[in-house]
């Protein structure tokens, strides 16, 4: 970082006020033709006569500008000189910066997926207007695929993609576009280094190429949780600036079955009954969420079964503590080091999942059973489903909700709208573990039938505990990360910092409540 003496030209033309700006946070620097007028902030304006004649060299350093709410923009502002060799020698030097970083961190060449049909159907236009100029003026290249049916993104990753050529890859869509990257990665990485998925004990590699995400979905939770707001233009800039975020990635088993990856949310019982109900009205859109949510509290199914977890010990931060994961998070920094053991004493504290001691179990009956590896914030749910979750610390929590009348199951839900705990409740409670399991009570020697083509067997069992009823069903369904899973009995173990984003965690936000006074170093 330095500083340098040198006039700013802003809105008012001629500004005595000292500015700087962060090197890491520039984003392109360019010459200026100081008779046509410069560009600061987007709006063109006529340059004064005097100055004109007294400085008539001048360049524009484009940057990122906090505005509220954790997003980002971008700047301009230009600055004059009156010697043309000074002028060449501030954009040579602040060039030079640039490829350094560029080098280092910044991304040069980007694989970019998107999805037409996600959300309002506007991530192409989201795209070529808002984020394909960005990447432009930081001189990234791209290589763009519009994505043209389920699963295309991860299919061309497992096995096209010629990924030694890129720096990154990002997709434009929502938290189903990004669950399909990080498969297709993930399933890539570990095919390249002779891993075998379908072993729930086995050591997954880590990604090399970190993902940025361009909200433009029905949901966007991961983005949310990661830079904190679902803005397109804060994502590109995060992605443009090389921000690293590491995150946990859970893998989900059956019968030593690889099913799939889950970033955000596992839930059975009730998001897994609202899941089901709404993939049979997607003719409603975004709308159908509402419904299906609505008519799954009014029905309160609830699900007998049996929870076996290995809490995680030796490490930082409990579900109820008051500690929020934020940029820089100390605790994901402690304990991401103390499970991967970089370290010879930490490693010798590092828990082996393998060993079945210290498993702790939790039979009943259940209204929901959440593991969530992150806080699912969202802007209905600005505290999330676990508060306190963090991304990168190995571990997720593991939420139990047990039988309960309606009215107590509603206080837990409006509890997500507040800032209020939301496990203090008697028929609540909360683990934070690295690895669990889950049998349904119905399962014939721990073998339990299949979801899909045994339908008709499982609501015609009768349930004790609805006499009235005599096709109430036996079991519920997983929802993993927005899909359906095919089985009810899992064995799910987190993968401590597998996959990396493009983004730094959200930003503690009164570091930037004075946004008219901005200190910026060049």
């Amino acid at each position: 970082v330095c500083a340098f003496p040198i006039h700013l030209i802003s809105k008012g033309y001629i500004s005595g006020t000292s500015h700087s700006v962060s090197v890491s946070e520039i984003l392109a620097v360019r010459e200026l033709d100081v008779g046509g007028g410069t560009n600061d902030d987007g709006r063109w304006q006529k340059m004064p006569q005097k100055l004109t004649e007294a400085y008539p060299y001048a360049f524009t350093v484009s940057y990122v500008e906090r505005a509220r709410q954790h997003r980002w923009r971008c700047s301009d502002v230009t600055f004059h000189c009156s010697d043309g060799v000074l002028r060449q020698q501030w954009i040579q030097t602040i060039r030079e910066q640039l490829t350094a970083l560029s080098m280092a961190d910044r991304p040069k060449h980007l694989l970019v997926y998107i999805n037409p049909y996600g959300g309002k159907q506007q991530g192409e236009c989201i795209y070529e207007q808002k984020v394909a100029p960005l990447f432009a003026c930081a001189s990234i290249s791209t290589d763009v695929i519009v994505t043209e049916h389920a699963n295309h993104a991860r299919d061309h990753l497992k096995t096209e993609a010629e990924l030694k050529k890129y720096d990154g890859v990002v997709c434009v869509g929502g938290d189903g576009m990004f669950s399909e990257i990080v498969h297709g990665l993930v399933s890539r990485t570990q095919r390249d280094n002779g891993v075998d998925q379908n072993s729930p004990e086995e050591k997954l590699v880590p990604c090399s190429l970190r993902i940025g995400i361009i909200p433009a979905g029905s949901t966007d939770c991961i983005c949310y949780a990661t830079v904190g707001i679902n803005d397109p233009v804060t994502s590109a800039l995060h992605v443009i600036v090389g921000d690293s975020q590491p995150m946990d990635v859970c893998s989900v088993h059956h019968n030593n079955t690889f099913l799939r990856y889950s970033i955000s949310l596992l839930g059975y019982g009730f998001y897994g009954d609202v899941l089901a109900d709404s993939e049979r009205k997607r003719w409603m859109g975004p709308a159908r969420y509402d419904f299906s949510g609505f008519k799954t509290f009014l029905t309160h199914h609830h699900y007998e079964g049996a929870v076996s977890f290995l809490p995680a010990t030796d490490i930082l931060g409990t579900p109820r503590d008051k500690t929020r994961c934020r940029a820089g998070c100390f605790i994901c920094q402690h304990d991401g080091q103390l499970y991967s053991g970089d370290s010879p004493e930490e490693s010798k504290t590092a828990p082996d999942v393998s060993d079945r001691v210290g498993w702790g179990v939790v039979r009943g009956k259940f209204l929901a059973i959440n593991a969530a590896s992150m806080s699912c914030a969202c802007p209905r749910s600005p505290m999330g489903l676990s508060p306190a979750a963090h991304l990168a610390d190995g571990t997720t929590d593991l939420i139990l909700v047990r039988k309960c009348s309606r009215f107590n199951f509603l206080r837990h839900l409006l509890r997500h709208t507040s800032k209020d705990d939301q496990f203090d409740m008697t028929f609540v409670e909360v683990h934070r573990v690295r690895r669990f399991r889950f049998t349904p009570r119905h399962c014939q020697n721990d073998s339990e039938l299949d979801l899909r083509e045994n339908g008709k067997q499982l609501f015609s069992q009768i349930c004790r505990d609805h006499p009235a009823c005599s096709c109430s069903p036996a079991y519920s369904s997983w929802n993993c990360d927005g899909e359906i899973l095919p089985h009810a009995a899992i064995e799910v173990g987190v993968h401590c910092q597998l996959i990396k984003l493009f983004a730094r965690g959200i930003e503690e936000q009164p570091l930037f409540e004075d946004l008219a006074n901005p200190q910026c170093a060049l």
